[in-house]
């Protein structure tokens, strides 16, 4: 269990305040929830507020607690247990997060990691000379058939090579991030295989057995009248059932 703590009253800035959009975000969020329960929106204005200033800082911990009525420890016990929260300074352009749990790490996570470090900075949450780019190691983020992946923002980048790992960072770095595509970086649609289907691509053709091939219209018609098969149906026996009875 890591250990997770605010960062220095050096970095920390004075007051935080939602933005216009987000103010009235906010206020509508919270309205979700009845009346007594407006805490429950503590995570959501959290996330928005991390949206907003690129990480958590102690102003935005004191301000979603003033605004849910909640005394700052509970905010603060929110804040530091979910790692999803960034309680230190990221890179304003882009905070990586690389994958590194089973699969990923048995597709070139490492790899993908030395990226990071050779175009980053060596440690994790370390910034670039430039306060652009930062970067961590983190656990499965559900695109296990697509790894190794990374996810940068609210995108997954999937299917990654070291070599377009760091194209990636490159555009971001440019203030490009936009311009790549997020999703699976080689030919495959979503978690579809690779190169198009590869399973089921010949024609199916019903087999009959017990049919004749050319039934005449009177065939036809009865067998379409037959009722389907209830093989499959519960079987209730209980009187309560019983069909005939004109009440339950």
């Amino acid at each position: 269990m890591s250990v997770r703590r605010l960062a220095e009253d050096q970095v920390q800035p004075a007051i935080f305040a939602f933005n216009d959009e987000n103010a009235v975000w906010a206020e509508a969020t919270i309205r979700k929830y009845p009346a007594g329960r407006q805490q429950s929106a503590v995570i959501p204005l959290l996330m928005r507020a991390q949206e907003q200033d690129g990480w958590v800082t102690r102003a935005a911990i004191e301000f979603v607690a003033n605004k849910l009525d909640m005394p700052y420890i509970r905010v603060l016990e929110v804040a530091t247990f979910y790692t999803q929260f960034q309680l230190k300074p990221v890179g304003t352009r882009a905070h990586i997060q690389v994958c590194g749990t089973t699969p990923c790490m048995l597709r070139g996570a490492e790899d993908l990691m030395k990226v990071c470090q050779h175009k980053i900075h060596h440690d994790p949450f370390a910034l670039n000379a430039d306060g652009t780019l930062s970067w961590e190691e983190v656990e499965c983020q559900g695109a296990c058939v697509n790894a190794p992946m990374v996810i940068i923002f609210k995108d997954a980048y999937e299917d990654l090579t070291p070599q377009r790992l760091e194209e990636i960072i490159d555009a971001f770095e440019a203030g490009k991030g936009h311009e790549i595509k997020p999703g699976p970086q080689i030919d495959r649609i979503f978690s579809a295989p690779e190169g198009g289907p590869q399973t089921l691509n010949d024609e199916i053709k019903p087999v009959r057995t017990n049919l004749d091939p050319h039934p005449s219209a009177e065939e036809a018609a009865a067998a379409a009248s037959v009722p389907p098969a209830d093989a499959g149906r519960p079987k209730d026996t209980a009187a309560e059932t019983d069909p005939k009875l004109k009440t339950p």
